[in-house]
């Protein structure tokens, strides 16, 4: 059984939701060790095809690219992302050809760039990236607490496809 840490019961408002988010990060590893290659491209959900195992952990490293760099910091998207204009809205789950082991890397390496801006940023501070939601730009501690609910999700996600490929549940890995 893996040991899991969850964040203090008295920590500060950041270390809680960066606590959260990194302890909801670390499970995507933990749901894909000892899988395949097979397995980790295995379609198991018919009328979803693009949810492997593989294809939600290129999704997760790519919405924490968009969140924290095209929307936090504004960076503009110059080709660098999967997604085009006339292009599949699912782009970045496209990864058959891309093995499970350089997924998981990117998505740490992601992570760590995501901590990074975190790092340098109020929790007040509002995203400086173009916003086409009602309300206008959401702040940093917005943005930590969608992530968490995405990260988590789709972790639930993970947990489903991975007891339909070898019927391992929960944090035995």
């Amino acid at each position: 059984m893996t040991v899991v840490t969850r964040p203090p019961l008295t920590a500060d408002e950041r270390t809680q939701l960066t606590g959260w988010l990194d302890l909801q990060r670390s499970f995507v590893r933990m749901k894909c060790a000892g899988l395949s290659e097979a397995d980790a491209h295995r379609k198991v959900l018919p009328t979803s095809p693009l949810m492997t195992m593989a294809g939600i952990v290129a999704h997760l490293r790519w919405n924490e690219y968009s969140w924290f760099h095209l929307n936090v910091l504004g960076v503009p998207d110059t080709g660098q992302t999967p997604w085009t204009d006339d292009g599949h809205v699912d782009a970045e789950m496209f990864v058959d050809d891309v093995p499970l082991a350089q997924l998981l890397d990117e998505y740490d390496e992601e992570c760590a760039r995501s901590n990074a801006i975190v790092a340098q940023l109020s929790l007040d501070a509002l995203e400086q990236g173009p916003t086409v939601r009602e309300g206008g730009a959401a702040s940093l501690r917005y943005v930590l607490c969608h992530l968490i609910e995405e990260t988590a999700r789709h972790v639930g996600h993970l947990d489903i496809i991975r007891e339909l490929l070898d019927g391992r549940t929960g944090y035995d890995r």
